[in-house]
This record gives structure tokens, sequence and C-alpha cells, in this order.
């Protein structure tokens, strides 16, 4: 079973301790099936788009270049997060254990990269800047979806918590949407 989808423990029932299986603890990288940072990463993506459009026009490439140097800054943070914060009292740090949690991380960096890459190809698409604003927001979402329903199938979720987990995380990138018609593009 999968951390993300660990049973709830019942009264007096330690469920940790009847769990044979390996979870991702603070001690411990996130699991290799672990699509959490491509899910947070994509959720963040699709932010940086719409607080583009809202502060103000970007060219393309400030536009890549700001999807994908917020990523590595919220990897690092995230890095930062994990080997600093209860990983430090309970293991010693080493090369081993960095280059685990860098490689855990990395999928938040990872899901900036379609993003970018729709803004990049919009040209060919005949899209002006608007429109490469748009097809990044929607590239952002499809994979924020995509991510949740393969971390969900991963974990060994039945299909109706695969689409669940999907439709939640569509309605969260919707939201995002909202947000970047509020803002006026």
């Amino acid at each position: 079973m999968h951390a993300d989808f660990q049973p709830v423990p019942q009264e007096g029932r330690d469920v940790k301790a009847e769990h044979s299986e390996p979870t991702a603890g603070p001690t411990e990288p996130r699991a290799r099936g672990d699509f959490t940072g491509g899910v947070y990463g994509s959720l963040l993506a699709a932010s940086v788009v719409v607080g583009a459009g809202a502060a103000g026009v970007f060219s393309r490439v400030e536009l890549v270049v700001l999807l994908v140097s917020t990523a590595v800054v919220f990897w690092i943070a995230h890095v930062h997060a994990q080997l600093f914060g209860a990983r430090l009292a309970q293991q010693a740090l080493n090369r081993r254990v960095v280059l685990q949690v860098c490689r855990a991380e990395w999928p938040i960096v990872k899901a900036a990269v379609p993003p970018a890459a729709a803004v990049i190809v919009s040209p060919l698409l005949g899209l002006d800047l608007l429109g490469g604003a748009w097809l990044a927001l929607a590239v952002a979402v499809a994979g924020q979806v995509g991510w949740s329903a393969a971390a969900a199938r991963t974990a060994g979720a039945s299909w109706r918590l695969v689409i669940v987990s999907a439709a939640v995380n569509l309605l969260l990138g919707l939201l995002i949407i909202v947000c970047k018609i509020v803002l006026k593009d």
C-alpha cells in the first residue's frame, strides 16, 4: 500500500505496526511511484501562468524562464525542507541521502517542462502571447490531472478512486482557470 493511501487507524490498533510494506516517512525518501511532486509542480506551473498574466505582459522567453526558475526554486525549497525538517533530527545527512531527496523532489521541476514547451511551440500553432499562456495553462492542468491519476493507479487505488482523484485535481485546475479569467487575462 502507498504512503498516501494509509488506512485510518481504529481505536486501540496500531496500523503502522500491522502494515508490512515500507512507507515514506520523515526519515525515508518518497517511494519511486509517488507522484506528489508532479501534481504539486503542475499546480505550481498553472499558478505561475495565471500570476504572470495578472502581473503584466511577459514575452514567451520570460514566461518559459519564469516557469522553469519558479519550479527550480520550489524544488530547492522542498529539498531543504525534507533535509532539514524532521529528517535532520532522525537521520544523519550524507551524500546518498541528499541525492535521494533531490531525486524524490525532482518531479516538481519535471512538471514545469510541458507547460514551458507549450509556450515555446505556441507560435508554430499560430498563437499570440495570450494564446500561448492559455495553452500552457491547459497543459499544466492536464499534467496535474494526469499525475494525480498516475499516483492513484500506481498506489493500487480502485478505478473509482483514480477517477475521483483526477476529478478533484481537475476541479483545482479549473479554480486556477477561474482566477485567470477573474484577473483579466
